[in-house]
């Protein structure tokens, strides 16, 4: 038995037409599921599912383009019901498309940006979760992985309110897998460290930050996209069956110090 199988399920994985996202669809579905590619931008999901599709074409997975902007209640609903029609209900589901346009002292934010942060990052997640969790509860079984970041257990002075809601996305995460656990869903966290993503370019183009960051993190590098991937096919199959309300830190080692 391969315990890393995805045969036959479905995922829907938001922020997923570039960087961690789109590794974390490839590999879903290299393993076997028919993944949704969404984000705002439509050429990008359908050139990410295309690619994907084209380099899988012998495999049993599909991914499928829906553009959708996560912080529209219709468009989450249009996901969601574009999803189930295409595959059926979602067996998992990836909450990896966040925002952080604010680059600097937390206290300097303007209210309008703090609250677009917290609707983005974490209101919009809990939104898709509850449609998704509806189908789960039904079958008694499904994955959630929300995608925080090592910026929600530790400060940083220049992406405070990023940091503010990727604490509250792993409190959500422990809540609702005290919640749906009954109903056999799981829900787990990955928390990334810097990652040399487009998402991530502020932090990773600061050389004394980056420098910081390399020296004060054991493996004395930083992250690369496709480092994501595993960790999501794991906690999406029954190889982490037993794993639930967790965060998995993937930082090179950066928060041991």
């Amino acid at each position: 038995m391969n315990i890393f199988n995805l045969k036959g399920k479905t995922a829907i994985v938001t922020g997923s037409s570039r960087g961690i996202g789109k590794e974390i669809a490839r590999q879903l579905v290299f393993h076997g599921a028919n993944v949704v590619i969404s984000s705002r931008n439509v050429a990008a999901c359908e050139k990410t599912a295309s690619e994907i599709n084209l380099e899988n074409e012998s495999k049993d997975g599909l991914a499928f383009p829906v553009s959708a902007h996560i912080g529209k209640n219709e468009d989450l609903k249009k996901l969601y019901s574009l999803t189930t029609e295409k595959f059926g209900d979602p067996d998992i589901l990836v909450t990896n498309a966040a925002i952080n346009p604010v680059y600097g002292p937390m206290i300097s934010m303007k209210d309008e940006e703090f609250s677009k942060i917290l609707n983005i990052n974490v209101v919009s997640n809990f939104h898709l979760i509850r449609l998704v969790s509806v189908g789960m509860k039904k079958k008694k079984s499904g994955s959630i992985i929300v995608v925080s970041s090592i910026g929600g257990i530790r400060a940083d002075s220049n992406i405070g309110g990023y940091c503010v809601s990727k604490a509250a996305d792993l409190q959500m995460v422990r809540n609702l897998a005290s919640e749906f656990g009954k109903y056999g869903i799981r829900v787990n966290a990955i928390s990334p460290g810097l990652v040399k993503t487009e998402f991530a370019r502020k932090l990773w183009e600061d050389e004394e930050v980056t420098s910081i960051i390399k020296k004060n993190t054991p493996l004395r590098r930083l992250g690369r996209p496709e480092e994501f991937g595993g960790i999501a096919v794991f906690l999406a199959s029954e190889a982490s069956s037993f794993a639930t309300g967790q965060n998995f830190i993937i930082d090179g080692g950066a928060s041991i110090i």
